[in-house]
């Protein structure tokens, strides 16, 4: 019991944390140092019972030098910027493992070899994702999902006889680990719109791939000396070179004794990444100016609320029997409220994937040079609309409300003054779309609905406790919102590297 109060405490007081921030900032002018909140609760952080140190020390020592390294170079970073910030530790953290564990760099090298020796499959890959095949797609995904790198590289690495931690420290250094911004077929149609060859193309995609796992520091540069956001030129926050240097000498020490302690190398590229986000890109000007709005602010406030009665609920209920059932609930609940707000406006869950597909279909169509990653967080937030409609249903279609055993606390929406009144925001005779719209407002930044640092906490107390298993990425089936209208995921599909789930992996996961 000692050990999940722990764990929900730690959570929700880094969650909290971030709320608090941008309910006061929200609508100003971001600086670095407002973070600070959030990095405090992160030193709160202390191994439990039966939990290892030096994974913790991983997790909190990173965000100490993210936000260190980041003061020390720049007040603010501008919203054309800060995606990227949770994209600079995993790359220097990878060429220590290269320095200090010579049999995992010639693993690597024969991976990189095996990925110009698997041409044929980037190149179906990169179509594939050229042309939408797939329809909307997590390119960089947590878990194996159709049309992710993990996928590809999990194929890759399925016929490759090198150790088996070292082929899940690949699969997950481009998962939860975040080595590099690159997506998957972007040199692909890059190469293909400026007018190459579609074997040309190909090659593209292979060099860029095998450049981001050889010299990721370097190749991280370089996407960001390349970067084209909003079409506002590259990156000018901060020198992403220095940070990398300063990033990867003091974080050297905590690798070591992570190696030393027998941490698996996968846990070790991914617990660092995953907890910085919140310093310069969940806290950011970007975030400040989204919740300016009041309703969707409100719905955030609502969520968040959901989110930390249910959790403490289910301490009061002794409901909890192991790390991941505080993990399952911490992300179910705010799911289950998002969808509670969805429902108040008459809309269901297919409605807005029937939307936000057809829109990908379109948006393909008139963007060929569009960004892998344009449609992630969609992709994101209708798997948050269909996993929380799956418990707000009613029995026996749904869960009627519960999450192992604990009734999901919908007060803090119910009572929720500005939620609650929508008819003060828009024509009040009509405000039946409002909370709606203010939801899709979100689709575009759906990290506050489940917050990345609430799962980024639980998985690094869930890690410290199992530190030699891979904690990343997900190895079972997330229940793809986009398969409940495009069958990729069923052994009836006819492509080439078709399975029983067909072009699916996470059944086949390193």
């Amino acid at each position: 019991m000692a050990e999940y109060e722990k764990m929900v405490n730690e959570a929700v007081g880094a969650t909290k944390a971030v709320f608090g921030v941008i309910k006061e900032k929200r609508g100003g002018t971001f600086k670095l140092t407002d973070a600070k909140p959030y990095v405090d609760a992160v030193n709160k952080m202390k191994a439990g019972d039966g939990q290892l140190k030096e994974v913790i020390d991983l997790h909190v020592e990173s965000v100490n030098a993210h936000y260190n390294i980041l003061t020390g170079l720049t007040d603010t970073i501008r919203p054309e910027d800060d995606p990227f910030v949770e994209h600079y530790q995993t790359p220097p953290i990878l060429e220590i493992l290269y320095e200090e564990v010579p049999e995992f760099k010639d693993s690597m090298w024969k991976f990189i070899d095996a990925i110009a020796a698997n041409k044929a499959l980037i190149g179906r890959e990169a179509v594939r994702r050229y042309g939408g095949m797939y329809g909307p797609t997590c390119v960089v995904d947590f878990a194996m999902s159709v049309g992710s790198v993990p996928n590809v590289v999990n194929r890759i690495l399925r016929e490759m006889d090198i150790p088996g931690e070292h082929k899940q420290t690949i699969l997950a250094c481009k998962s939860w680990g975040m080595n590099t911004s690159y997506g998957l077929a972007g040199a692909f149609r890059a190469a293909l719109e400026a007018g190459k060859t579609a074997a040309e193309a190909e090659q593209a995609e292979v060099e860029q791939l095998q450049f981001v796992y050889r010299e990721p520091i370097e190749a991280q540069a370089r996407l960001m000396e390349t970067h084209n956001l909003g079409g506002h030129g590259p990156h000018s926050s901060f020198d992403v070179r220095k940070y990398m240097a300063q990033y990867k000498e003091k974080m050297k020490p905590f690798i070591l004794a992570a190696l030393e302690k027998g941490v698996h190398m996968a846990n070790i590229t991914a617990v660092p990444a995953y907890c910085v986000g919140d310093i310069g890109h969940h806290i950011a000007q970007s975030a400040y100016n989204m919740f300016k709005d009041d309703m969707v602010f409100g719905i955030y406030e609502a969520v968040m609320g959901v989110f930390e009665n249910t959790l403490r609920r289910g301490l009061e209920q002794n409901a909890y029997k192991s790390e991941y059932d505080v993990l399952s609930v911490a992300t179910g609940a705010p799911a289950c409220a998002t969808a509670y707000i969805l429902w108040l406006d008459s809309f269901t869950v297919p409605m807005v994937i029937d939307l936000l597909t057809k829109r990908f279909y379109n948006y393909a169509a008139m963007h060929p040079d569009r960004g892998e990653a344009d449609e992630l967080h969609n992709v994101d937030f209708i798997d948050i609309l269909l996993r929380g409609e799956s418990i707000l249903d009613i029995k026996p279609i749904g869960a009627g409300g519960k999450i192992k055993g604990i009734e999901v606390d919908l007060s803090p929406v119910d009572n929720h003054e500005v939620v609650m009144n929508p008819q003060r925001y828009t024509y009040p005779a009509c405000a039946i779309t409002q909370r709606f719209a203010a939801l899709m407002s979100m689709a575009d930044f759906p990290c506050y609905l489940t917050p990345e640092c609430t799962t980024a906490t639980l998985m690094t107390n869930a890690i410290a406790l199992n530190p030699d298993k891979p904690g990343a990425p997900v190895r079972g089936c997330k229940h793809c919102a986009a398969t409940t209208l495009i069958k990729r995921n069923v052994p009836l599909v006819t492509g080439f590297g078709k399975g029983k789930q067909g072009y699916c992996e996470w059944a086949k996961a390193v």
